[in-house]
C-alpha cells in the first residue's frame, strides 16, 4: 500500500509541475549595431514557452523595422515591416530582462504585432514610430513603466537600461 500512495503522490508531482511550467515568457533583447557592417542598433522582443490553456509551445520573435533601410528614413516616414530575428543573431543580442505573461497578455501582444505589421502606409519613422515605441508598447502589456525620452529614441540599449530601472520590480541590471 506504501508504493501505491507514493506513486500516486509521484504522479500528481509530476502532473501538477507540468501544468505549473506552461507560461510564455517575453524576453526584451538589445542590439548593439554596428553602421560600418549594415545591422543597425536594434530592439525587438522574444516570446517562448507554453500557452496554459492549449499547451501550444511558443517560440517567436518580433522586430519593428523600416521595409528598406536608406537615407529616406533620416527625412520621414517610410514603409514598415515586422522582422523576426535568425538564431544566429538571438545568441549575440543582450537579453535585458524578461517577463511571465498570462495567455491573454500573449494573445494581446500577438495582436498588437498584427496591428504595427499590417498598419497602412508608411508606419515607420525613425523618431516617432521605430522599434523602440514597438517594443515600449508590448512592454505596456506586460504592465511595465514605460518613457521614450527624446536622446535615446536612437539607442535601444541605453533606452531598455532606462526601462530597467524604471521596473525595479524586475530585478534586472543594467547592461554595459
Amino acid at each position: 500500500m506504501g508504493r501505491l500512495v507514493t506513486l500516486l503522490l509521484a504522479l500528481f508531482a509530476l502532473v501538477w509541475s507540468a501544468g505549473a511550467a506552461a507560461e510564455v515568457r517575453m524576453s526584451f533583447h538589445s542590439f548593439n549595431g554596428s553602421v560600418l557592417f549594415g545591422r543597425y542598433p536594434h530592439t525587438f522582443i522574444v516570446l517562448e514557452g507554453t500557452l496554459e490553456k492549449t499547451g501550444a509551445a511558443v517560440e517567436e520573435n518580433y522586430g519593428f523595422t523600416a521595409r528598406t533601410i536608406s537615407t529616406r528614413i533620416l527625412s520621414g516616414p517610410v514603409e514598415h515591416a515586422i522582422m523576426t530575428e535568425e538564431e544566429k543573431y538571438l545568441r549575440k543580442t543582450n537579453r535585458h530582462f524578461t517577463v511571465v505573461l498570462t495567455d491573454a497578455q500573449y494573445w494581446r501582444v500577438r495582436a498588437e504585432v498584427a496591428r504595427w505589421r499590417d498598419a497602412p502606409g508608411k508606419y515607420y519613422d525613425l523618431d516617432r514610430r521605430n522599434c523602440i515605441h514597438f517594443v515600449g508598447a508590448m512592454a505596456q502589456i506586460a504592465g511595465l513603466r514605460v518613457e521614450y525620452p527624446d536622446n535615446m529614441l536612437r539607442r535601444p540599449k541605453k533606452w531598455l537600461n532606462h526601462i530597467t530601472a524604471l521596473n525595479p520590480q524586475l530585478g534586472a541590471r543594467p547592461i554595459d
